[in-house]
């Protein structure tokens, strides 16, 4: 009977030793998930943010050409693109603490979440 009782505390030594093992390696997958969605979040956001920028650089250089085509004079026509730039600029850091920043904090904060909730989302539905 006493031989019968250790082999079964054995055994669930060893059955709390593997599970404690696969928690850890779920854990560690789940980690690297996690990361590599955010670091592939991150290379396309990325690559649109640098396709907006080339497009707002072509069009500034655009409106820069046609400007100056209308008013006669290239340092016009970038003049008052410039001008335009300048007056941008101080709308949005005048309003930058109460507005902006708000707004892309909360949006990268969903963005987040949303990500790690379709994850969990995945999780229930293979469960």
């Amino acid at each position: 009977m006493e031989e019968n009782k250790e082999k079964d505390l054995e055994d669930i030594f060893l059955d709390a030793k593997e599970y404690i093992d696969t928690r850890i390696e779920y854990t560690k997958l789940s980690a690297v998930e996690k990361g590599s969605k955010i670091f592939a979040d991150l290379i396309t956001s990325g690559a649109v943010i640098v396709s907006f920028i080339l497009a707002f650089l072509f069009a500034s250089f655009t409106l820069a050409l046609f400007l100056s085509d209308v008013l006669g004079s290239y340092a016009r026509g970038f003049g008052c693109v410039a001008g335009i730039y300048l007056l941008l600029s101080i709308i949005v850091y005048l309003t930058k603490d109460k507005y902006i920043e708000k707004l892309l904090v909360n949006m990268f904060i969903k963005r987040y979440f949303d990500k790690v909730a379709d994850k969990d989302d995945d999780d229930e539905e293979k469960l």
